[in-house]
């Protein structure tokens, strides 16, 4: 597992496992969003799996699988209400963090410009460059 932190408040991660979620919650995180449909990943890694983990460890668990067909305005808003709810600091997480790190950049389109979008997924490894336009 590899957190990179977008924000003080919202991090991403690649797939992480049950056994992540006691780290997780050293961490500092109060919840985690999965936003990996559970086709993408065997029966331990499906959403009821890591809920359950998740629920162990007292991390709440939201399930919110997006792909780039459902990454629509208002499935991004989606997120970002969750996020704005949260107790706490939020880690996403969905194959590569990509996901996540676009779902976030989105959100902030119209809000910060495109430079600053970039600059901050990029400070934590992910070149979205290709959505320049969208955030303009």
């Amino acid at each position: 597992m590899h957190i990179k932190a977008i924000t003080p408040t919202y991090a991403v991660s690649e797939q992480i496992t049950p056994s992540d979620f006691p780290a997780i919650l050293e961490a500092g995180f109060s919840t985690v969003i999965c936003n990996r449909p559970d086709e993408e990943v065997p029966p331990q890694l499906q959403a009821a799996a890591m809920a359950q983990a998740a629920e162990l460890a007292g991390i709440d668990f939201k399930v919110f699988p997006l792909t780039h067909v459902t990454m629509t305005p208002e499935n991004i808003a989606k997120q970002f209400a969750m996020v704005q709810a949260a107790d706490g600091p939020v880690l996403a997480y969905c194959a590569s963090g990509t996901r996540c790190s676009v779902v976030w950049a989105l959100n902030q389109a119209g809000k910060q410009s495109a430079d600053d979008i970039l600059a901050q997924t990029a400070q934590a490894g992910y070149d979205l460059s290709g959505l320049r336009r969208a955030l303009e």
